[in-house]
């Protein structure tokens, strides 16, 4: 069956996206454009294969299908700012056998001007095809949330911005298919933006939530309590909860280097969060210095290791920073997570607890890192000779909370 969409990358925004589109009957092809991992469970590749899913063997066939959406990871550089090698070397890919007519999307997170400035030209170079007049050429920023279940690719609204109104309409007339609602942007540069201003917002919010975790816990004041009642109001507020880092692949951009002004407090913000993980571990040091105990030779217990619950992604994980910082004061690190049957940090092996309760129980100290729906919180919190709650997920007064 020729395929009508070529997904090229797959984890983690074109994974969702090729899920979706074979859910709505288009047949898609997926390209990888590395080493991505596989985050489907054998029942959803054979079901996503059944209805219309293939993996290409050959760059040859993204040159026969009507609408191409690059989905390559743009990791964060060694300069701070968004690596786009994967993506150059997926548009050279497409672009060496891409025909007239084709719709190109660009679905990867990345700064304002990219579709344009880096991948227009790409394009035109390598396939000898002009944007605008002999393909179609639009940016559609990625809204993947993985593991929520309320929000999904067919309720979830997307914005476009092509590079011309007829671009526009193409890429809209391919999404129409996919999602309840087509939101239309004035043109490339706005819709990469909304998604700088929608993964900025969710960072320098979750900076503000930690920074108010560690004031509360100064002031004796529960937190918890405080967002409890806060989020009662129906204007002006939006809930967010701290935690011990942030995690994912949503990178939060300054937008140093682009424009004489940068971002300050999205610079400020990722120096908060990023701070996160030490102050776990300097609050974990000083419970069980409480306690009579000292950091170097106790055994600490991580619970949850991967960036979200109920997921296996460890993207970014801030478990990884508290389980090198705890090694550091010579604990004892050993963890359970039920999506994780193996966990290394730094190239080494940490030791995986089999019964949960009986590894609390012996564990001098238990940090709760994720909120994993298989966990008993309220039965691990008796069990738990000392527990640290990061989430604020065990009922009040169960165990010590960020």
């Amino acid at each position: 069956m020729p395929a009508d969409l070529a997904v090229i990358g797959l984890a983690p925004y074109g994974l969702p996206l090729a899920q979706a589109a074979v859910a709505a009957g288009i047949p898609t092809l997926g390209y990888r454009t590395g080493p991505e991992p596989n985050s489907l469970s054998p029942a959803e590749l054979r079901r996503m294969l059944a209805a219309g899913f293939r993996h290409a063997t050959s760059p040859a066939e993204l040159g026969r299908v009507r609408t191409a959406v690059i989905c390559a990871p743009t990791p964060r550089g060694t300069d701070g700012g968004l690596d786009l090698a994967q993506l150059e070397s997926a548009a050279r890919t497409l672009a060496g056998h891409m025909r007239p007519h084709t719709t190109v999307v660009l679905e990867s997170p990345v700064p304002p001007g990219t579709t344009e400035d880096f991948l227009r030209p790409l394009l035109e170079e390598v396939s000898g095809l002009r944007a605008g007049r002999d393909f179609h050429l639009a940016c559609s920023p990625s809204r993947v949330d993985p593991g929520n279940r309320d929000f999904t690719p067919a309720n979830t609204p997307k914005v476009i911005g092509g590079l011309t109104p007829a671009c526009t309409e193409s890429a809209a007339a391919f999404y129409s298919r996919l999602t309840d609602k087509v939101v239309r942007a004035r043109g490339p540069r706005e819709a990469e933006t909304v998604q700088l201003l929608e993964t900025n917002y969710r960072h320098v919010n979750i900076a503000l939530v930690n920074e108010m975790a560690i004031l509360c816990h100064e002031l004796g004041v529960d937190l918890w309590d405080v967002v409890r009642c806060a989020e009662t109001k129906p204007f002006g507020f939006q809930s967010f909860r701290p935690g011990p880092g942030v995690g994912g692949h949503a990178v939060p951009q300054d937008l140093t280097g682009l424009t004489d002004r940068s971002l300050r407090m999205v610079e400020l913000a990722q120096q908060v969060n990023s701070q996160m993980p030490r102050y776990v571990v300097q609050r974990a040091a000083t419970l069980l210095n409480e306690h009579g105990k000292s950091a170097r030779g106790a055994r600490v217990l991580l619970l949850g290791v991967t960036y979200k619950p109920d997921l296996a992604d460890q993207r970014s994980t801030p478990a990884e920073e508290i389980a090198v910082r705890l090694m550091s004061l010579g604990a004892s690190v050993s963890y359970h997570d039920p999506h994780v049957p193996s966990w290394n940090v730094l190239d080494r092996p940490v030791p995986r607890a089999d019964s949960l309760y009986e590894a609390a129980a012996d564990a001098d100290l238990t940090i709760l890192l994720q909120q994993h729906r298989t966990y008993d919180l309220q039965g691990l919190s008796v069990k738990a000779q000392l527990l640290l709650d990061t989430r604020g997920a065990t009922p009040t007064g169960a165990a010590h909370r960020l």
